[in-house]
């Protein structure tokens, strides 16, 4: 029987762009068709009952964002009301209309924009419902397993389709219906939503119970489309077939267009949908609590209740969400823009369920999704992150120490606020470390932990006679040093694992590259500026192993045999620091050799950074 996740919503953001639109406003912004006020507008804007909308474009109808940059706002205000770190988000899944290119994939553009590390991406290019195919793949990794942190977004930038110069250019004395019913229909946004296989430490999350969607169009024609005029002409030449994109243009073949004859079997395929999910077993109506269905006009409202009733299975109307009349249609967008004023609005209590309806017009796609708002997981564990300092050097005081003491000081705080950030530690420090994490962790320092001592050996050796006290303070090192690897391989034990699969692991490319650097040192002559090396690696021990080691522990429940690599450096390398501090307090040191110490601790600090964000790369 195959494993599988609860999924959770812990994060919504919505990203409307520039001030809010009214609808005297709408031509200012999308300009007048040939100079012409539109005699349809006040109908179209009367049935469809938007008051507000936006629009990524100034009233030089020139545009203020691209389509990416809307969608990365919204991920970036979605990660800070879930609390996640965005270096640990494992797959962005997009969904939009149109991106601003037609190659690459959208969610490659927006991937560029963000903090994200790398990802896996999922891009779908659809209408409404490509929101919700972004959705389902983030839910569905996550209930399988394969990712235990994703965002999805729903993107639209429909507005710079319906500039009155796109339509002066094509010559056109007035604008087909099809086309200008949209122009005062649609508008930009964008939302995203951030999916966990864990609740929210601190307020609500809507747990994702199952997802659903159908395509009709096998048996109907394109309704809602662009690069073609005809839709009832299955071999019509698309834009692409014309002999150039000028006379594609002036054929308004790249106009958005929508047949609304077939709105109403839209209604009718979605409720009927909607029915089949009540036989199933999956929708009870006397059940749900709230209905958040997607609708480009409110005149499509009533046509739904009616069918609903028909059928015996009507949502009552203080159950419907929707926010289409101060937000607008964003297409993609809005179930994501709905969910994310719903679940702010204080109106939700734990346990509700929430069905969400998203029909597509495109050629006929119909989504639903249920939620059930959960209450902040009260045992979450979540962690403080201390303040940044750096371990404590006690040397004597001179120009050159003091020199050495403020760089390795500074080394040390860029060092520790850029592990800050590092997957695997910022998963300790929020609670989300899993057992494979911490298996994993433990699996990899082990191939570099095992050439410790060894390159300490071989900087000794190649320190001479004359310089003692440096090779007695490696010496010394080394012996400390050498059974480390030994009590980690232990803790790999104890938590249930194979003694030889660990003996046998290879070194992520993180650790080939510190391993390789370390030995290339201590091969010259006289090493000292191994002592910079050593300030990282025992700091790390000194500061911040028994720290890490108490929270693993403490959340993943294990017992002290388990963590003891961890929790023994806490205690341990307190003494290999004075060891290092009676070495930078030697006679022999000058500025240059200090220069050498610093430089060779930042490159050290830098790798063993890569070390941590490169588990798993072999």
């Amino acid at each position: 029987m195959i494993e599988k996740e609860e999924v959770y919503i812990t994060g919504i953001g919505a990203f409307l762009p520039n001030k809010p639109i009214n609808n005297d406003q709408m031509e200012d912004y999308l300009g007048l068709i040939n100079g012409k006020k539109s005699g349809v507008k006040e109908r179209i804007l009367k049935q469809n009952g938007i008051k507000l909308r936006h629009y990524a474009l100034n009233k030089n109808q020139e545009s203020t964002h691209s389509n990416a940059e809307l969608a990365a706002n919204a991920i970036e205000i979605a990660l800070d009301k879930s609390g996640a770190d965005a270096t640990e988000i494992e797959l962005l899944s997009t969904g939009t209309t149109q991106g601003d290119l037609p190659v690459p994939g959208f969610a490659s553009m927006v991937h560029a924009l963000t903090d994200f590390k790398k990802c896996e991406l999922a891009s779908f290019q659809s209408v409404c419902a490509s929101g919700m195919m972004a959705l389902k793949t983030a839910f569905s990794q996550i209930k399988y397993k394969e990712k235990q942190e994703a965002v999805a977004v729903g993107s639209e930038f429909a507005s710079r389709l319906f500039k009155g110069s796109r339509f002066d250019g094509q010559d056109q004395k007035s604008v087909p219906f099809d086309t200008e019913f949209l122009r005062w229909m649609l508008s930009d946004g964008a939302g995203a939503m951030v999916l966990s296989n864990k609740k929210n430490t601190k307020g609500l999350s809507l747990k994702i119970d199952w997802m659903e969607l159908k395509s009709h169009a096998n048996e109907f024609p394109v309704c809602m489309f662009t690069g073609k005029n005809d839709n009832k002409n299955e071999k019509e030449q698309t834009w692409l077939d014309y002999p150039d994109y000028e006379s594609a243009s002036k054929g308004g073949a790249i106009n958005l267009k929508q047949d609304i004859r077939l709105l109403d079997k839209v209604i009718q395929v979605g409720v009927a949908h909607y029915f089949e999910l009540i036989d199933k077993g999956r929708v009870n109506p006397d059940k749900t609590d709230w209905l958040c269905c997607h609708y480009s006009s409110e005149y499509f409202k009533k046509p739904i209740k009616d069918l609903m009733t028909k059928g015996g299975a009507l949502i009552s109307d203080e159950k419907w969400f929707s926010n289409l009349t101060t937000k607008g249609n964003t297409g993609a967008a809005s179930i994501y823009i709905m969910l994310e004023e719903l679940l702010y609005s204080g109106k939700l209590k734990a346990g509700e369920t929430i069905l969400c309806m998203v029909p597509e017009s495109g050629r006929f796609i119909t989504s639903f999704m249920q939620l059930t708002v959960v209450g902040q997981d009260e045992d979450a564990k979540v962690y403080p992150k201390r303040k940044v300092e750096a371990p404590e050097l006690i040397v004597d005081k001179n120009p050159t120490s003091e020199w050495l003491v403020r760089q390795l000081t500074q080394i040390w705080i860029d060092f520790e606020t850029k592990l800050l950030q590092v997957p695997v530690v910022s998963k300790i420090h929020s609670g989300k470390l899993s057992l494979s994490d911490y298996k994993l962790l433990l699996h990899d320092l082990r191939q570099q932990v095992i050439d410790g001592s060894q390159w300490i050996s071989r900087a000794a050796s190649n320190i001479d006679i004359e310089l003692f006290e440096l090779r007695s303070a490696f010496i010394k090192h080394t012996a400390a040093e050498h059974k480390d690897f030994q009590i980690l391989e232990r803790n790999f034990v104890a938590l249930g694992e194979s003694l030889e699969d660990i003996q046998t692991g290879n070194k992520n490319i993180g650790s080939v590259a510190l391993t390789s650097f370390m030995f290339q040192q201590a091969s010259k002559n006289n090493p000292i500026d191994l002592l910079g090396a050593m300030f990282i690696i025992e700091g790390i021990g000194k500061r911040l192993a028994g720290y890490w080691g108490d929270m693993i522990k403490d959340q993943l429940d294990l017992d002290k045999e388990q963590v003891s690599f961890f929790t023994y450096h806490g205690v341990a390398d307190e003494n290999h620091f004075h060891r290092l501090e009676e070495a930078l307090n030697h006679p022999f040191m000058n500025m240059d050799l200090a220069k050498q110490i610093a430089k060779t601790a930042k490159t050290t600090a830098k790798l063993y950074e890569m070390q941590l964000e490169e588990l798993g790369n072999y």
